[in-house]
């Protein structure tokens, strides 16, 4: 018996550097196109057990939108493990503080809560401004 057919082959076409511009997008629906993109699931070859998805490269941050009173009401909340140690921080002031943990943070709500989601999230790189570096692997412009 031959048991090299029952072998599962996966074809894993090579990744593609993505650019996408923040500037003047609503960060729910720009974080769902990032997910689906570092997922894989655009591509034909998609499969949810691999990483097979694409590198993002996001740039321009700090211009990122929010609708309504999300700027004064959104809160993200942490704790650092002591007693009494819960820290709320406002997205107007995230914004000021890093902007590029605004979108981080939603886009790693969309992946899967696994060792798979850890590694997912490794392709996306996040630039305040207009300048990134990665120029060397030829990004396309989305």
């Amino acid at each position: 018996m031959d048991f090299l057919s029952f072998k599962t082959i996966n074809k894993n076409d090579s990744k593609n550097w993505i650019i996408m511009d923040a500037k003047d997008q609503y960060l729910g629906r720009f974080s769902t196109k990032i997910a689906l993109i570092i997922r894989g699931k655009h591509k034909t070859n998609f499969s949810p057990n691999l990483d097979c998805g694409d590198y993002v490269i996001v740039i321009n941050s700090k211009k990122i939108k929010l609708t309504g009173k999300k700027w004064i009401n959104k809160k993200y909340i942490r704790y650092t493990g002591y007693p009494g140690g819960k820290k709320i921080i406002f997205a107007k002031d995230l914004l000021i503080k890093n902007s590029t943990k605004i979108i981080y943070k939603a886009v790693k709500g969309m992946l899967p809560k696994n060792r798979l989601g850890n590694k997912i999230i490794k392709n996306l790189h996040i630039y305040p401004s207009s300048e990134h570096k990665h120029q060397a692997q030829k990004p396309i412009q989305l």
